[in-house]
């Protein structure tokens, strides 16, 4: 990357920056952003190989916005940053995040075959589709590093474990009517990531 580019990168990042403060203003001191601002930085300090300015970013993220689960991609540029400071245990939860927002992402990212199961998909962010809009490969050398433990960290039994029972409750979820049994596979999914802790 030339000078100029970092600079370009730079003044996008800044730019987005005064957008979210203006929209606080606008809000009387409250995030609104409706237009998905916040989601934008990861990709620009991650260009730039600044993981410490990225985890900065992150922390902001979740000082500010502590409801939103944020979206796969973002989820995904999460674990990477957190890999590179060297957070491990850290970025091992956010693999699983990532994982549970969208189960085909780590397939695409290492250009598996994708496996497709008939399990229930509560919104557009868990679909296959999604992965058409994804842009970051095995082959980019600046994460090489990152791709190793990754693929290494997907194949660990506990990694094997929790994915397995995710999707089976996804797919029981996909055929379960309402009452209590649904209730409490809902339940049992939303506290999965807890098991790993």
């Amino acid at each position: 990357m030339t000078p100029k580019q970092e600079e370009r990168i730079k003044k996008k990042i800044l730019k987005i920056k005064k957008g979210l403060a203006a929209d606080k203003r606008f809000w009387g001191g409250y995030y609104h952003d409706g237009s998905g601002l916040r989601y934008l930085q990861p990709e620009l300090f991650l260009k730039l190989k600044d993981y410490k300015g990225a985890a900065r970013y992150f922390r902001w993220f979740e000082k500010n916005f502590p409801n939103d689960v944020g979206h796969p991609v973002f989820l995904f540029e999460w674990t990477i940053t957190l890999f590179k400071i060297g957070k491990i245990k850290e970025a091992e939860k956010k693999t699983l995040e990532t994982f549970f927002s969208n189960t085909y992402l780590f397939d695409k990212f290492l250009e598996k075959e994708m496996l497709h199961f008939d399990k229930w998909e509560g919104c557009g962010w868990e679909q296959e589709d999604l992965t058409n809009y994804f842009s970051y490969t095995k082959h980019q050398e600046d994460i090489k590093d990152f791709v190793e433990w990754v693929s290494d960290f997907l194949r660990t039994k506990k990694f094997y474990n929790i994915a397995n029972e995710f999707i089976d409750i996804s797919i029981k979820l996909n055929t379960e009517p309402v009452g209590k049994k649904r209730s409490e596979l809902v339940r049992r999914k939303s506290h999965l990531l807890y098991d790993y802790i």
